[in-house]
């Protein structure tokens, strides 16, 4: 419930999904895919909650859809044939880099701020190339492992010239819910899923996705993201001592 409500605020619920998973004795490539499996059912229900916000740019939904398939589908690809003993390695280092994401986040956007162009200036134009290319790059990442993604995501719809959080946040998770439903369907068909777990999650995500997207304008989220923060730190530091 708390990473579907993380992923609908900010991103980055992979970084409490995927270390519980770990902690249960699941093994890092298939607690990486259950995870993404129970984690989708989440980004359903938080896009539903912003429908209404990313309405102004709906001539852009298959502009963004297509490179977050086609990545989305290349990064789960590449999961399933690393060998698990590499994928023990990286470990550590993809969940230190998203947590850094999450914590360079907000200096980050306020520094993009002041270097792009008005939100008037985009509301015509479809999304130039270089965005969707970047796009493509973000969602072979998401598929692979997912955790700051959508952080990636923001930064470049703030680039673009969008001003508004919510149609910013509605956006991110219309394109995560196109990498992780091919990439949960890579995973699926390679039979590596959990589904006890996975399931049980997806309820949780669904709920946690539900109450994020209605709560992300009213509640503080200083305290959050210092929870976050806190988590990916420790689980890096774990998986780390883990391998070592």
């Amino acid at each position: 419930m708390g990473g579907g409500m993380i992923n609908s605020i900010a991103g980055g619920g992979t970084l409490l999904t995927f270390p519980a998973l770990i902690a249960l004795g699941v093994p890092s490539v298939v607690a990486n895919a259950t995870s993404t499996v129970a984690l989708w059912p989440g980004s359903l229900t938080s896009f539903w909650g912003y429908r209404e916000a990313i309405r102004p740019i709906r001539p852009w939904w298959l502009h963004w859809a297509i490179p977050s398939l086609a990545g989305g589908i290349t990064g789960a690809l590449l999961l399933i044939r690393t060998p698990e003993a590499r994928f023990n390695a990286l470990v550590p280092w993809l969940i230190w880099g998203a947590t850094a994401l999450f914590v360079l986040q907000r200096p980050m956007m306020r520094w993009i701020g002041g270097h792009s162009r008005t939100h008037t200036e985009v509301e015509s134009e479809a999304p130039p190339r270089r965005y969707l290319l970047y796009q493509f790059g973000v969602s072979v990442y998401g598929g692979y492992f997912g955790a700051g993604a959508g952080i990636l995501m923001l930064a470049a719809f703030e680039m673009m010239g969008l001003r508004n959080i919510h149609t910013m946040n509605g956006l991110k998770n219309w394109c995560g819910l196109n990498i992780n439903a091919i990439a949960v369907a890579v995973f699926v068909v390679s039979g590596i899923i959990i589904w006890p777990m996975a399931l049980a999650m997806a309820v949780g995500a669904m709920a946690g996705g539900a109450i994020g997207s209605r709560m992300a304008q009213r509640v503080g989220q200083v305290w959050v993201r210092r929870a976050v923060v806190a988590i990916g730190i420790g689980s890096g530091v774990a998986m780390f001592l883990k391998g070592a």
